[in-house]
């Protein structure tokens, strides 16, 4: 006996719409994942200045975003927040650290103790995370370098003030001279005329 023809046609349309329905779900569970990107991984920078460790991710749903910094003498939790809601700031950055919704945040004065990794942790509601991370480095102005070349440019500066100095007086006793020496002039010139008139 022959299955009535509809029966094939009800199997193969179940069979589609199960297909369907497992490329639907995978294609969800895959966006369900945190991409995370960071456009500055290392980052030099000078004593007291405002530093952004710079980052961006992508998820679905409003993710958990942590920081930690990392040095040679451990590891410390700096912040933790959702985005839209009151940031966990540490103790020990109180009033140095502004958090943005991107999952950015700005250290303000940064100091040579700052020098380090910065660990920033993406974590989606369901469970799936992404992290990343920043090398800073703080390096200190050299004053007294600095002190060595404002003397030494002061130095060159009353050198070529003496010097100027100097050619003026040099250019004057010159001038004077000169003119001495054409007075001179004029007079052996006079006399020699004055002669001449008395012996005629």
């Amino acid at each position: 006996m022959r299955p009535p023809p509809g029966g094939r046609t009800r199997r193969r349309g179940l069979s589609l719409g199960v297909l369907a329905f497992c490329v639907a779900a995978a294609r969800c569970l895959q966006s369900q994942g945190v991409s995370l990107y960071i456009p500055q991984p290392a980052i030099n920078a000078t004593v007291e200045e405002d530093i952004l460790l710079s980052v961006d991710y992508s998820c679905h749903g409003i993710p958990t975003i942590e920081w930690k910094y990392t040095s040679s003498w451990g590891v410390q939790k700096i912040v933790e927040w959702k985005p839209g809601t009151q940031a966990n700031i540490s103790q020990s950055h109180k009033d140095r650290v502004c958090t943005f919704d991107n999952g950015s945040i700005q250290l303000f004065s940064v100091g040579v103790r700052d020098s380090g990794s910065y660990i920033v942790t993406v974590t989606e509601r369901l469970g799936s995370s992404r992290f990343g991370t920043i090398v800073l480095h703080v390096s200190e102005i050299l004053y007294e370098d600095l002190h060595f070349v404002a003397v030494f440019l002061a130095f060159l500066v009353a050198v070529a003030a003496l010097l100027i100095s100097l050619m003026w007086v040099c250019n004057k006793c010159a001038y004077k001279f000169q003119r001495k020496r054409r007075h001179k002039l004029k007079e052996s010139t006079t006399e020699e005329i004055e002669l001449q008139d008395v012996e005629c």
